[in-house]
């Protein structure tokens, strides 16, 4: 029986322009070698399986071929070419670091280095995994690195580039491998396929190439165990997902559908069903979370490129993100992301999820709500916005009056809940007293005067046994500019009042006169007129003083004073 060859093996890239997703270093080689630039020691460095030994082999081979092609290929027929494919060349040594990191390995590899090559232009040193060199090693190595032979080229191959010391960076050329691209992969494996005549599903191939995560040898890897599990079906996106235990993407398409109609009983029940499939549910709020950031990518259209997605995918996406705006997709996607936080600390993890989708069925709802209400102050009429600019309405100390923003809306030609018996209002017009009646309609404040809008507001005082009307009579009323009224009092006390009863002035004036204004208020001490009763003790100390001179003179000789 004849011994299987692996994929990753049997289809190694054996020339530069056979490597996958790193044209910006095999250029860089190829220059290299046309222009006789070569570095005396190449660092390649990057992820797993993304061709960093191989490009060192490729560049190994090439350099002491005898027949260059015009795109700087090795031929494959020289004798150098044979012998290095027959792994017989004695110009090309590989050393595995992690088993050869000693002191001892290094200064044996110094030894080989003196010896010149029997045929060809150089000998290549491959050193793969260098970082599991010991420090002492890597000490030994610098000489050796920083002065070699004319005819060594050294080729160090890493996954951790940060373990090295920074003595041996900086003798080394470094180039930095990429993770190749999902379209690069699926491409390559469908090059494969074909070779190998195995029927194939172009989707299953790229669900290959995005779990490979940036490496071909991983895709290969998985490449084999499908196609040896398919046999003569081929590779089919079925077989792949059930092999690869890959959460069909169809289900997130589900559950954003699910979300978008506000159905939550059918959230949880796909969501049972994917738990009962064997999936994670950490592994599923993630795969939620890519999925919803596509819907994202695919709001607008000029980034759809970005999605690494098939053409029917991409199509799938662009129609689905076209239901819902990008605001609500990005509020998903924050909802999902405290899930990945919060996971691993939380006592029960699926009903962490399960609230999760919940909460993404009810967003849509809560965002329709504040556009039809944002709508409808849109459509609100002038005399309906109301602006507190200078005081806005404090709440109450006690609870006689609560005042409520909602009722700042005009209500014409209904009456007063709050206030059923609204005062009489005293105006003259033409030098005579008319009283007027009550009505149902809001006077216009404009008309009343706010001289009369005062006495009304001292009547309405009186109604309801108020102790501060003597301080209100006092008081001066003005009218700004609009709606804005200044108001006067004698001494703070009266300034205090008015901020206890605001919101019952603010009522009052909303309920009488369809105005909600803005106050202004001060205090002034020219505003005690003689026929007002004296208040504070300073009041009345000044009002006795003037009555009886005599004691304004005691008071003097004997340095008295009273607190306000």
């Amino acid at each position: 029986m004849q011994n299987f060859v692996v994929s990753a093996r049997k289809h190694r890239p054996a020339t530069f322009e056979t490597v996958v997703g790193q044209s910006h270093i095999t250029t860089t080689l190829k220059n290299a070698i046309r222009t006789n630039h070569l570095a005396q020691a190449f660092l390649f460095c990057g992820p797993r399986g993304v061709g960093k030994t191989t490009c060192a082999r490729i560049l190994a081979k090439t350099i002491n071929c005898e027949n260059l092609s015009t795109e700087t290929e090795a031929c494959d027929e020289c004798k150098s070419c044979l012998s290095y494919q027959n792994n017989n060349s004695f110009n090309v040594h590989e050393l595995d670091a992690a088993s050869n990191n000693s002191v001892d390995d290094i200064r044996l590899l110094n030894e080989q280095v003196r010896i010149p090559p029997h045929y060809g232009t150089f000998k290549v040193y491959i050193i793969d995994e260098v970082h599991m060199l010991s420090t002492q090693a890597f000490n030994a190595f610098l000489k050796t690195l920083e002065e070699p032979p004319p005819y060594a080229i050294f080729i160090l191959a890493t996954t951790e580039k940060h373990k090295i010391i920074p003595t041996i960076l900086s003798r080394c050329q470094i180039f930095d491998f990429n993770r190749i691209k999902i379209n690069d992969i699926a491409d390559q494996l469908e090059k494969i396929a074909k070779l190998e005549s195995i029927p194939f599903e172009v989707e299953g191939l790229r669900v290959i190439a995005q779990k490979a995560d940036g490496g071909m040898r991983d895709a290969l890897s998985m490449f084999d165990m499908i196609g040896t599990f398919s046999q003569n079906q081929g590779i089919t996106y079925a077989q792949v997902i059930s092999n690869l235990h890959i959460l069909d993407s169809d289900y997130y398409f589900k559950i954003i559908s699910h979300v978008l109609q506000g159905d939550g009983s059918s959230l949880l029940l796909l969501f049972n069903e994917i738990l009962i499939q064997g999936f994670d549910g950490h592994l599923f709020s993630l795969g939620l979370a890519d999925h919803i950031r596509n819907l994202l990518v695919a709001s607008d259209p000029s980034t759809i490129s970005l999605l690494d997605a098939s053409e029917e995918k991409q199509k799938q996406y662009l129609e689905q993100a076209s239901k819902a705006s990008p605001g609500l997709y990005l509020n998903m996607l924050n909802l999902i992301s405290e899930v990945d936080v919060q996971y691993k600390n939380s006592k029960n993890q699926r009903l962490l999820v399960e609230l999760c989708m919940l909460k993404m069925a009810n967003l849509k709802v809560a965002i329709l709500n504040q556009e039809v209400e944002k709508k409808k102050n849109e459509f609100k009429q002038p005399n309906e916005v109301v602006a507190f600019k200078t005081l806005p309405p404090p709440t109450l100390k006690d609870n006689s009056v609560r005042l409520d923003r909602s009722q700042f809306k005009t209500t014409p030609n209904v009456k007063s809940i709050s206030n059923p018996n609204p005062p009489q209002l005293h105006l003259e017009e033409s030098g005579a007293s008319s009283q007027v009646e009550k009505k149902t309609e809001k006077l216009e404040l404009s008309k009343v005067g706010i001289e009369a809008a005062k006495k009304a507001y001292l009547e309405w005082h009186k109604n309801r046994h108020h102790q501060s009307v003597s301080s209100w009579k006092i008081a001066g009323f003005e009218m700004v500019e609009g709606t804005r009224i200044s108001l006067t009092f004698a001494n703070d006390i009266g300034l205090e009042m008015f901020e206890n009863e605001k919101p019952a002035l603010y009522k009052f004036f909303i309920e009488n006169f369809d105005v909600a204004p803005e106050f202004e208020a001060k205090v002034s001490a020219n505003l005690v007129s003689q026929n007002s009763k004296p208040y504070t003790n300073g009041e009345k100390i000044s009002f006795l003083s003037k009555k009886y001179p005599k004691l304004a003179e005691l008071r003097s000789r004997l340095f008295l004073d009273t607190n306000d």
